[in-house]
């Protein structure tokens, strides 16, 4: 793990030694079990049980419940999500906690009456919110394999909600922003308030009673704490009474899944992810799959021939990924095995032109599953079991409604289904059956939570959020630790690209590529789009020589924080 580029070994071992059980400016190092997501007040949490004896599953749930207090962008109890798990003995296995259409939904509740898509219309409003599982997946993620009392882990989150934290700058500067925004609701407005205050001002203590009540009847009573009872009757009264759609028996009736992973295997590496209804797993081993196929020593890293190399990988797993992918349960015949089978990634690879790119044909797929502002976190404890867990509310704040009795946002994950049947442009939106909306139905995601083990302990533990380039960034980190043995924090930080067949195109992340490297693209055929960056990565590495973990918070996240002991 510690085998670095060349002149970095002594200052990373300067590094590696002085910051035991400590923070640095690139990686914090901890001998015992880390947790790295984006917020340190939730990472001291989730280490915080880890060391009253919980394992990483515990550690997890008390992590994601102090997200949902303070980092309201994307934590939550009112979306969903995914959980891989490696436990120190057994199979791996996931929790399946992505959000389902209401039953009153249907295939084409969000076309006006001409057949027609309205701008937004299917991210807007109480009918975009999906039926929430982030509680249903904690629970029952804890009642299988966690060791604390349910209780112990929810109590700090309602600390933090009833007591109070200091606003940090990052979540100013996005509240900031919300609250500045022309079509800012009024629970919004709200939202923020401090007695006085428009929004609490950084340094400040924020306090949240109404999410601490809702956050309590969860710690009293687990899930039907929040899927019956009278949370779940406010929330069935505040959708009828505001042209939402989820009713009491959508709640009763909605159920977290443990589903068997998806398993890759690159060179002695074994890469686990989650199945469908993601589409992560599948894209991620179908991409390493062909990676493997390439002479990656004859191609200098990040030159224009391997970012052409890695456009074009990716331009055939997502073509892949829209054609075939969406609920387990509703498509019985999905070909998982033949995706993420060598010999299909030899077939996909065989027709790879090197020197120049391929044609998007417009019948074809490609879609922005999931919005930006998921949120990733990583655990490992010192038992050897690790956890990647990524949930979302989809858009920053989600559909950016709820009740003010209740304190937290309603998911508007309506929105990534295919909301035209039939309907497949060059524009990226996508018409095709399997993630067309039914009632009950999980819709497709980009989530990529994964874990990759070496000798079959957890080696690399890593996601991130990031909407449409979620898969990609996770498979660039994991090409760059797994071939190119960056430590994390470089591999975390490296450029990285974004090309998701349609719209047929090359993101790519400003002031990182070099102009010959893009102008040598644009030669090949490829078109160039730049933004500001590409996910916010959370990853930890485990250093088998030095018994130590090495965990790595992405800079893009300013709240962000790896926290070990």
């Amino acid at each position: 793990m510690l085998k670095m580029i060349k002149g970095n070994s002594l200052l990373l071992g300067v590094i590696i030694f002085s910051s035991i059980n400590s923070f640095c400016f690139a990686q914090v190092v901890a001998p015992n079990g880390m947790v790295v997501s984006s917020n340190a007040v939730a990472s001291k949490v989730g280490v915080d049980i880890l060391k009253k004896g919980g394992n990483a599953i515990d550690a997890a749930v008390a992590t994601a419940f102090a997200l949902a207090v303070t980092h309201p962008t994307a934590g939550n109890i009112g979306g969903g999500g995914f959980l891989v798990f490696m436990p120190d003995s057994g199979e791996v296995t996931t929790i399946d906690f992505r959000e389902k259409a209401p039953l009153a939904a249907t295939p084409t509740m969000f076309l006006d009456d001409k057949g027609k898509l309205p701008k937004n219309n299917n991210h807007e409003g109480l009918k975009t919110v999906g039926v929430p599982g982030t509680v249903a997946g904690l629970y029952l993620a804890h009642q299988k394999y966690g060791k604390l009392n349910w209780a112990d882990l929810v109590q700090p989150a309602v600390d933090l909600a009833k007591n109070g934290f200091i606003i940090p700058k990052g979540l100013f500067k996005e509240a900031s922003k919300l609250l500045a925004a022309e079509d800012t609701n009024q629970f919004i407005q709200n939202y923020f308030k401090n007695s006085e205050s428009k929004i609490t001002p950084i340094g400040k203590i924020w306090k949240q009673a109404a999410l601490a009540k809702t956050l309590e009847a969860i710690r009293d009573k687990g899930k039907d704490g929040f899927y019956k009872g009278e949370i779940a009757r406010e929330i069935a009264d505040f959708m009828q009474k505001n042209r939402g759609i989820i009713t009491m028996k959508d709640l009763e009736s909605y159920t977290a899944i443990e589903r068997k992973p998806i398993k890759g295997k690159y060179k002695e590496f074994d890469i686990y992810s989650m199945p469908p209804p993601s589409s992560g797993g599948v894209a991620l081993v179908e991409m390493m799959n062909m990676m493997e196929l390439a002479n990656l020593d004859s191609i200098p890293f990040n030159s224009a021939e391997y970012l052409h190399l890695l456009a074009e990988v990716m331009r055939r797993a997502y073509a892949d990924r829209a054609e075939y992918l969406g609920d387990p349960d509703f498509n019985l015949e999905m070909p998982l095995d033949k995706l993420t089978s060598k010999e299909f990634a030899k077939m996909r690879f065989r027709n790879l032109n090197k020197n120049k790119a391929s044609i998007s044909d417009s019948s074809a797929f490609g879609h922005p599953y999931d919005g930006n502002n998921t949120t990733h976190f990583s655990v490992a404890d010192k038992d050897g079991n690790a956890v990647s867990l990524t949930y979302t509310l989809e858009y920053a704040y989600g559909s950016r409604l709820g009740d003010e009795k209740l304190g937290f946002i309603f998911n508007n994950e309506m929105g990534d289904f295919n909301p035209v049947p039939g309907i497949t442009n060059r524009k990226g939106q996508i018409g095709t059956s399997p993630n067309l909306i039914a009632p009950e139905k999980r819709m497709l995601s980009s989530m990529t939570p994964t874990i990759v083990s070496k000798n079959r302990k957890p080696y690399l533990i890593i996601g991130s959020p990031g909407g449409r380039t979620i898969i990609n960034t996770v498979f660039q980190t994991v090409v760059n630790v797994l071939e190119y043995e960056m430590p994390i924090d470089k591999a975390i930080e490296a450029m990285k690209i974004h090309h998701q067949w349609l719209p047929d195109e090359i993101v790519f992340e400003k002031n990182l590529m070099s102009p010959k490297s893009r102008k040598d693209l644009e030669k090949m055929g490829h078109k160039t789009k730049a933004v500001n960056n590409l996910g916010s990565l959370m990853g930890i590495t485990y250093d088998e020589k030095l018994k130590v973990f090495i965990g790595a918070s992405d800079t893009s996240s300013p709240d962000g924080g790896a926290v070990g002991y």
